[in-house]
């Protein structure tokens, strides 16, 4: 009797078999979509922009623009065409784009002025000599290495210093390194690339620079390679590896 009773569960259960692997092997494989070209256009695009993000501006380390000079790279008097700007003088060829600066960080703050361009090689040395005759006289106590390591947190000897190249400039609010508002500093620095400027020495990079943070002394670079340095965070030491290494 109980045998009876469970035939009939049995053959439902068979029936239930046998229609489910009918409905596998009969089931339809899911559809894949095919690409639209609007889609494909967009994921082109996509890839496109991270790829041009990273790629390195089409300059060299030898264009004018990126002339390294510092203690490591020592360079003697350059022959250049110098024109005043605002009671500075600078490269003819940035003449433009550091009127334009000046321009866009006035309107930041009016403040904003030029304090210092172009210096001659033989200029450089005098001021140097005369910022380590004063550092010695404030503490006799240094030697000439103690001294000159600590006017160098500053100030270059002569054929390091970027003002030689008259494509460096000094602006801030006031005539004092690293006295200007922060604030107002950050959205200068933040404008300059658009003006082809860096700023030279940034806060964290003096293992790189040699130099400590500087908050008024911009480099001109070219703007492809200011957007460039500031993007990715790199010096202009670091920035010229780069390009002797792609």
């Amino acid at each position: 009797m109980k045998h009876n009773q469970l035939k009939p569960l049995f053959q439902l259960l068979v029936v239930g078999l046998f229609l489910g692997g009918i409905y596998l092997f009969i089931k339809p494989e899911k559809q894949v979509l095919p690409t639209t070209p609007q889609h494909k256009a967009a994921s082109q695009q996509v890839v496109k922009q991270k790829k041009s993000s990273t790629r390195l501006p089409k300059v060299s380390p030898k264009d004018w623009e990126l002339v390294l000079v510092n203690r490591d790279h020592i360079t003697e008097e350059m022959s250049l065409e110098l024109v005043d700007v605002n009671g500075i003088s600078v490269d003819k060829r940035i003449e433009q784009a550091t009127a334009d600066f000046l321009a866009a960080a006035q309107a930041i703050d009016p403040q904003e002025h030029l304090i210092s361009g172009y210096r001659s090689v033989a200029y450089q040395a005098e001021l140097y000599q005369s910022y380590l005759s004063q550092e010695m006289a404030k503490d006799p106590s240094l030697t000439q290495e103690a001294a000159e390591a600590l006017v160098q947190t500053y100030s270059q000897p002569a054929g390091a210093s970027e003002h030689q190249t008259g494509l460096a400039i000094d602006m801030s609010t006031v005539d004092s390194l690293n006295a200007s508002d922060p604030q107002v500093a950050k959205a200068v620095q933040k404008i300059a690339p658009e003006y082809g400027f860096v700023l030279r020495f940034p806060d964290g990079k003096k293992q790189s620079t040699g130099v400590g943070y500087e908050d008024w002394h911009y480099r001109y670079v070219g703007k492809a390679s200011a957007r460039y340095m500031t993007q990715h965070n790199l010096t202009l030491e670091e920035y010229i590896t780069a390009l002797k290494e792609k």
